[in-house]
């Protein structure tokens, strides 16, 4: 493990409200993964074995439904954790685990988080803060596909990925299908959302998207999604 995969791991969720010496137990034995794009992690109803920090690159985690249909549930990049919840009950994953991208992840075993957990009681808030952190993003993702428009939830992926203001490009970090599953649309509406972009200085080129006015566009996705020309 590299310097600054530690640094990326202590600033995790799942570790920053440790101290170092509770940290440097949880990393002592994890393992750094090399996952290819395309490559499972685990699969939904596998038992929980392990929590995971992403150190690089991009992971979805899915759901696949008895008619074969794949609901995106959330996409992991680097410094996030996942599996906490399942993985120190010793259930079984709710998700399926699938790396979108080239990714390095750090492996830390299930059994030994749960004996460290037994003796020391600022590991498990850790762990119920991390899994709290989870639990506010799924609401806030619900709170997006339900009162927020296709086109503001575009923009609202883009100005994640963007930094500071003004114009800015910004590639995308996976592909459009998977984005479109991400916010709840289907490809053919995210097609029509980045052309609507257009006329609020977004242009979509391949997999890079140029950006005229970043607070343009946070403008208008902080706008009343009832507006018409939002829907």
């Amino acid at each position: 493990m590299t310097p600054a995969d530690q640094q990326t791991a202590r600033q995790s969720p799942l570790l920053a409200r440790l101290g170092p010496p509770v940290q440097d137990k949880l990393l002592d034995g994890a393992v750094v993964l090399a996952a290819e794009t395309g490559q499972t992690l685990f699969l939904q109803d596998d038992p929980a074995a392990a929590v995971f920090i992403l150190l690089e690159g991009w992971v979805k985690l899915y759901r696949v439904a008895p008619s074969g249909v794949e609901a995106v549930v959330s996409v992991m990049t680097r410094g996030r954790s996942f599996g906490e919840a399942v993985a120190l009950k010793g259930g079984i994953y709710p998700v399926s685990a699938e790396a979108i991208t080239p990714a390095r992840l750090l492996r830390l075993d299930g059994v030994r988080l749960r004996h460290l957990l037994e003796s020391d009681a600022t590991l498990a808030t850790s762990m119920l803060a991390a899994t709290y952190v989870h639990l506010q993003q799924l609401v806030e993702q619900v709170e997006h596909l339900k009162a927020r428009s296709g086109v503001q939830r575009v923009a609202e992926f883009l100005l994640d990925l963007a930094a500071g203001d003004g114009a800015c490009t910004v590639a995308l970090p996976y592909n459009k299908t998977l984005i479109a599953g991400r916010l709840g649309m289907k490809p053919e509406s995210l097609s029509r959302a980045f052309a609507r972009l257009r006329q609020h200085g977004v242009r979509i080129e391949a997999a890079v998207a140029h950006i005229d006015d970043i607070e343009a566009l946070r403008e208008l996705a902080a706008e009343d999604p009832a507006k018409p020309w939002l829907r």
